[in-house]
This record gives structure tokens, sequence and C-alpha cells, in this order.
């Protein structure tokens, strides 16, 4: 059964308290005297091993951005439903990031930014500091019928949003229930006075990156499955994309692949697919050793929206091989090929 109560909480960075070897969440403070909650962020995993797999990025290029902006969202808790369009998040399927530049770190070792406690802490003391700084948490909200919360007391009662990782893809029966799709955790902050946007994001090292469109369970489970992170072994990348050609799109856009292997590679059964999961497939077709590939879009698959979106490659068993997205600032460079 997927989380409940998944949704993003907007709000401004007022206090944080470190991560311990007693109590392994990062806590911060938001919205003093206004809607406010705690966030608690894992720092470290149940499960072995206990490193916590992360990624950040401080200038972050994202269509959530935009779609962020655009929803206009009050302070406190949003209720978010978990499907493609809209602002619920997902790892496998949103394409924020690249997952092979997730690293494992431990929660707090001795030493200078060398530990998931530091790493979140430079974002978080720069929203605290940045008067017009907004952070956006994703995960699950809660809040306790009685009783103040346990570290920051002003928050009364208890309320707050957690489970900002990864909630799919889980294999073990204690946390294989939270397993959906479309509800993945994270944190996106919007520095308005840099005009800048950043993002950290994190999964525990037990779970699985190949996992089902319809539960969000891991794929390795199921006989013929696959490996697990499939984008560091295969060399097929999306390149560039014709988004916006000039005149109508029909039959105009296209997508660029590119094979870095020695070898010649059969696409036979391989698809592309958009932000909406409309897929496009690819044909019996051979990319060649240290070739590119254009894929014409015919327009009654996959297609590439002027507004922001996703470019996603499968192989012939439905596993994401690559992935990438693009702004609606992207896309207004009409006629033009843009790299991505």
């Amino acid at each position: 059964m997927p989380i409940q109560n998944y949704g993003v909480l907007k709000g401004k960075a007022i206090d944080r308290i470190l991560a311990t070897a007693r109590n392994e969440h990062f806590q911060i403070l938001v919205n003093r005297g206004n809607e406010p909650h705690r966030i608690a962020i894992n720092t470290k995993s149940s499960e072995a091993p206990s490193q916590v797999l992360f990624y950040a990025n401080d200038n972050f290029h994202h269509n959530i951005t935009d779609e962020i902006e655009q929803a206009n969202l009050a302070d406190g808790f949003t209720p978010l439903k978990s499907k493609p369009e809209g602002l619920a998040l997902d790892f496998v399927r949103s394409n924020l990031f690249d997952i092979k530049q997730m690293k494992p770190l431990a929660s707090n070792i001795p030493g200078a930014d060398n530990d998931l406690n530091e790493r979140v802490d430079f974002f978080v003391q720069r929203a605290i500091k940045d008067e017009t700084a907004i952070i956006y948490a994703f995960g699950q909200h809660w809040q306790d019928k009685k009783g103040a919360d346990q570290y920051f007391k002003e928050i009364n009662p208890s309320t707050g949003i957690h489970d900002i990782h990864m909630n799919q893809g889980n294999r073990s029966g204690k946390y294989k229930k939270d397993n959906g799709v479309y509800q993945d955790g994270g944190l996106i902050f919007h520095y308005a006075s840099r005009n800048q946007w950043a993002a950290v994001f994190t999964a525990f090292q037990s779970q699985s990156f190949h996992t089902s469109d319809q539960t969000g369970d891991s794929l390795n489970d199921i006989p013929g499955g696959g490996d697990d992170h499939p984008e560091n072994t295969s060399l097929v990348r999306i390149i560039g994309a014709m988004i916006n050609p000039v005149g109508g799109d029909k039959g105009k856009e296209f997508v660029i692949l590119l094979n870095k292997s020695r070898n010649d590679i059969n696409l036979s059964g391989w698809k592309i697919s958009d932000r909406q999961k409309k897929t496009q497939s690819l044909g019996n077709v051979i990319i060649e050793a240290g070739e590119t590939l254009k894929v014409r879009l015919n327009g009654n698959g996959a297609q590439l929206s002027n507004e922001g979106g996703t470019i996603t490659l499968l192989n012939n068993k439905g596993l994401k091989i690559d992935g990438v997205s693009y702004t609606k600032k992207d896309a207004a460079r009409e006629g033009e090929v843009i790299e991505l």
C-alpha cells in the first residue's frame, strides 16, 4: 500500500538540528508562527548498507520548478495526487536527475563536508540566512492528536513531513508496503535573491531503481526483470531533441540517440516515452557503434510538449535505459536542436 498523505510542504526555513549518533534524522523548523512544521530527513538506513545514496545540485534545472511557480502554493502542506501530471515526484519516471550520479554517504563522520549531515546542512543554512529562500519538502505528512513537538516546542501539536527520500523499490517486507509510483520525497529550494533553484534527493542502497509502473515494487524480484541500475551499464544515451520545430510539431519532432559502445546495438522493441507515458516504438533498427540515430516522432505516440517535459528511453523489457528532462525555456528555442 502506498504511503499515506503524500504531498509537499512549502515554507521558510527557520532553524535546524543536525543528526547525531542517537538521532539519525536531520530536523528542520519551517514557518514559525504560520503553519509551523518540522521536516525530518533520514541520514542513515536501517537496512544494510547504512550509507544513504545522495544527489544534490545547487543549480537545478527541471520543468518541475516551472510547475512549482505556476502552482503558487500556499505556505504549509498541500496534498498531491500520485500521477504523472502535477507536482508529484518520481525518481524513475520524472527524470529528475541522473541516477548514476548518486553517491553513498555516511550519516556523520569526522572531517569537513564528507557526510550527509553536512551536505544537507549546506543548503539548509543558506535557506535560513536568505530571507527570500523557500523550501519545498516532498514526502508524507503527519499531525499528532496532541502534544508539542519533541524538537521544536512551538509546534503544538507536533506536525511535519517525513519520508523525504525515494519511496519505491523497497524489497523487504517491512518497507515494501510503502512502495508506490509518483510519491517520492525530496527537497527543492528556491533562492529568489539569486534567481536560483537547488535540489537534494536521497535513496537507500537496498532499494531498486527498476520498479513496476503500477505498484512501485522492485522488478528485480521478477524473473527476467534485469539487472538494477541499467543506466550504469547501457551505452545508449539521449543526447538531443528537436522539441519545438518551426511550423507544426507533428512529424517534425525528433530525438537523437548516441551509441557510445564499440558494438552495434539492435533497438528492436525499444521505445521512446514522454511525460504522459505515451510511447513510440523505434522499430527494427540498428544503431551502429559510435554513431548517432535520429528518431523522428510521428505524433501518434510520444510527443514533446512545449511546456516542458521528459524523454525516456526504454529497452525491449520496458526498463528505463536513459532519461532526460527539458524546461519550458528550453522549448521556447524554436527550430533549435536542444542538447540534453
